[in-house]
């Protein structure tokens, strides 16, 4: 059984940096094909050497674009997509990166009929099938595909608890667990993909990982 103070310091990871990326950028997360692309999207986005803030303001500004569904963002041009970059400050990789949404849009389209839930039904309930299988778009390796699954368990309770390598360094640094077992026991299943975005954000910065032992102490 977990230790209510592990659990204090869940609730408080949960109150004050407990928001997935998705949320952020404005996506309604649910287990329907557009908001599941628009996660693809972030995910692509936040797989190159950029801010997490950049991939959000990024992927907000595509959407308003209209690049809401694989054939939404197939149907903007090249010069909309960069142009939607721009907007975001996403300026370093913008024209590469246009031309890879592009194509995974293409693919997204071809593959699974604009429909990544049939990703997830291939997977057939194996994490290992649905990172290939996430890996299989351009653009997004392991670490895009562990971003994906983290904060796809919000909606796919069978990928629960997913905790990656940068969730267990942030768990480490405010005295928590680090295995999955240990992590899952700390909070409800629907706050799983919160709380690992938390995890990570204090994996990532040192004020905030002070702030929570302070507070625990």
């Amino acid at each position: 059984m977990a230790a209510k103070r592990e659990k204090d310091i869940a609730q408080q990871v949960l109150g004050e940096v407990g928001t997935t990326m998705a949320a952020e950028a404005g996506i309604r997360l649910d287990d329907k094909p557009a908001p599941l692309w628009q996660l693809l999207v972030l995910v692509n986005l936040a797989s190159t050497r950029i801010s997490a803030d950049i991939a959000v303001a990024a992927a907000k500004e595509l959407n308003k674009a209209g690049g809401t569904t694989p054939s939404g963002m197939a149907g903007l041009s090249w010069q909309e997509r960069v142009d939607a970059l721009g907007r975001g400050h996403y300026v370093r990789y913008d024209e590469s990166t246009a031309s890879r949404l592009g194509e995974c849009a293409e693919f997204a389209g071809e593959r699974y009929g604009g429909d990544l839930r049939k990703l997830a039904d291939e997977a057939d309930g194996k994490r290992t099938r649905l990172s290939k299988g996430l890996q299989e778009f351009k653009g997004v390796g392991p670490t895009g595909a562990d971003i994906f699954c983290r904060e796809a368990q919000q909606v796919w309770p069978w990928l629960r608890p997913y905790i990656d390598k940068l969730a267990r360094k942030g768990a480490d640094r405010v005295g928590l667990p680090t295995s999955a077992e240990g992590l899952g026991e700390l909070v409800s299943g629907d706050d799983m993909a919160a709380f690992c975005a938390g995890l990570v954000r204090i994996a990532r910065q040192d004020e905030l990982a002070e702030r929570i032992r302070e507070k625990a102490a």
